[in-house]
């Protein structure tokens, strides 16, 4: 019977149906096992830490998160979020192993290159900090950092960069090329080379000599220089041409080079002597540096003016020979003796006249004599006679007594208001004219030639009822009273009033005197004196 069972059940073990089950599950399992590495293994206890990033940094799920060169986790997941500053970036859902523990709070997170095919993992630097992140917490934008990658360098260069390059590594690989005894030759000299750099960098090192403004003003050179790097080609291909030429005269070559050390040293002693002029300069070139400034914006008017002034210029031609001749005859005058004498003769003649033109200025601007004394020549020359019209001249001819004018008529030769007349004649007022200053002292006008009238009966001018009478108010109140008689020429207003329209004082900014010989007084422009 034993033997029996003993081979039912070594048939039971090796049954194909048995094998085939416990095969397909094992595969099943390693397949499960294969799909979900990249997650973690299952049922092994896990943590999760979110990581904000500037950007995906080329990121997966199921790249690795290493901690000190080991694996600590995986990138679960990577999706878009808003950064606090407004930005775009990402972040990432990373699945630690329980065993990794607690991450501290200050620890940083930085994105790394695994291959030159690109693959990358995320290093995360655990911090010192006591305080933890609670699950599923977040490391701040500001806790990692993504470096620059060999991939991004590569990429700034675009094709003929490229070209370019790999034209140089050709050149110096041709360059290196059976130069072994030189190469050797360099690198032993290279210790005495790299003890000299030393001090070489340290003054280019040193603040005071500007490396970075050194390379921003060639930066500008080039800049400025690139629009003329035709002209300047020319300008190397004639330097070539000339070079070559000094080339073929070498004893003419090396005379120059000889005679520039005693040249340099006359510059050396001529720039000490110079040195004052060039600090007079400077000080000039920043005080019109500041006229330069205003010279912009009267650029226009200047412009419209030597637009102007350009066709003038060109007369002036013209006028030079003629100008040339009188700056000549100038030129002898003063050189003559006698021209001293003659200005101190005219400067006696000036002295005098000023007070003549002071006293007799105002005869003319204030009273205007001038004018009156051509309108009254016409009245003068206007009395009718036999033969056309003779001067009336009577009354200059007329005697010292009031009343009497040698031919019966009792006219009146001054102020005598019809006192003095013939029994039985009628009564007279002057009706010449009598003379007197222009103005008073104080600049008012006071024109006594100017006041005529003849008032009789009728005159319309003259009223016996009317006591402001015009003619007694301009010739006869005066003298009691010292008023000043006004301007020469008045008119009736719509009220019958007289109105003065000549000029009531001396025109502001003139030099006037009210005697003849007096000092004269200045009018100032916008005020009496």
């Amino acid at each position: 019977m034993r033997p029996a069972r003993r081979r039912r059940r070594r048939a039971s073990a090796f049954s194909p149906v048995l094998v085939g089950a416990v095969t397909t599950a094992v595969v099943t399992a390693a397949v499960f096992l294969a799909y979900n590495a990249n997650d973690g293994l299952p049922f092994v206890p896990t943590r999760q830490l979110g990581v904000e990033l500037a950007n995906g940094a080329n990121l997966v799920p199921g790249n690795e998160v290493r901690s000190g060169g080991f694996r600590v986790g995986v990138v679960q997941d990577m999706t878009p979020v808003t950064l606090p500053g407004g930005g775009v970036g990402a972040r990432l859902t990373l699945k630690l192993d329980g065993k990794f523990g607690a991450v501290p709070a200050d620890s940083r997170v930085t994105v790394r290159q695994r291959s030159a095919l690109g693959l990358k993992y995320v290093d995360l630097q655990r911090g010192a900090s006591r305080r933890m992140l609670a699950e599923g917490a977040t490391l701040p934008r500001r806790q990692t950092r993504i470096p620059v990658e060999i991939d991004e360098i590569f990429n700034m260069f675009d094709e003929p960069t490229r070209r370019a390059s790999a034209e140089n590594l050709v050149g110096f690989g041709d360059a290196l090329n059976g130069r072994g005894a030189d190469l050797n030759a360099t690198i032993g000299q290279a210790p005495e080379l790299l003890g000299r750099l030393t001090t070489v960098m340290a003054n280019l090192a040193d603040p005071r000599t500007d490396v970075q403004g050194f390379f921003r003003e060639l930066d500008d050179a080039a800049r400025v220089v690139a629009p003329v790097s035709r002209t300047n080609a020319r300008l190397f291909t004639t330097m070539a041409d000339t070079f070559g030429a000094l080339s073929r005269d070498p004893a003419a070559l090396e005379a120059t080079i000889a005679k520039a050390p005693p040249t340099l040293d006359a510059g050396t002693r001529s720039f000490r002597v110079q040195r004052p002029f060039l600090a007079h300069t400077a000080d000039l070139s920043t005080d019109v540096s500041a006229a330069a400034g205003e010279l912009r914006r009267a650029l226009p008017d200047v412009n419209a003016a030597l637009a102007a002034a350009t066709p003038v210029q060109r007369r002036m031609i013209e006028l030079n020979e003629p100008l040339q001749q009188a700056l000549d005859a100038l030129d002898r005058l003063v050189r003559t003796p006698e021209t001293n004498g003659s200005l101190r003769g005219l400067q006696a003649t000036v002295g005098s006249l000023n007070p003549q033109l002071r006293y007799l200025g105002p005869y003319v601007t204030v009273c205007n004599y001038w004018n009156f004394w051509w309108t009254m020549l016409a009245e003068h020359m206007s009395a009718p006679d036999d033969t056309g019209s003779s001067q009336r001249a009577l009354l200059n001819a007329s005697s010292g007594e009031p009343g009497s004018d040698h031919i019966g008529a009792g006219g009146a030769n001054e102020f005598a208001h019809g006192a003095g007349a013939p029994p039985g004649g009628s009564k007279q007022h002057l009706h010449a004219n009598f003379y007197g200053p222009a103005v008073t002292a104080d600049g008012k006008a006071d024109c006594a030639a100017g006041q005529t009238g003849y008032v009789f009966a009728g005159n319309p001018y003259r009223d016996a009822s009317v006591k402001d009478d015009p003619y007694r108010r301009a010739v006869v109140d005066r003298f009691p009273t010292k008023r000043p008689l006004g301007p020469t020429y008045r008119r009736l207003d719509r009220e019958g009033k007289g109105v003065g329209v000549g000029r009531a004082e001396v025109p502001a900014g003139q030099t006037f005197t009210d005697a003849p010989g007096g000092i004269g007084i200045d009018v100032p422009k916008g005020g009496r004196p």
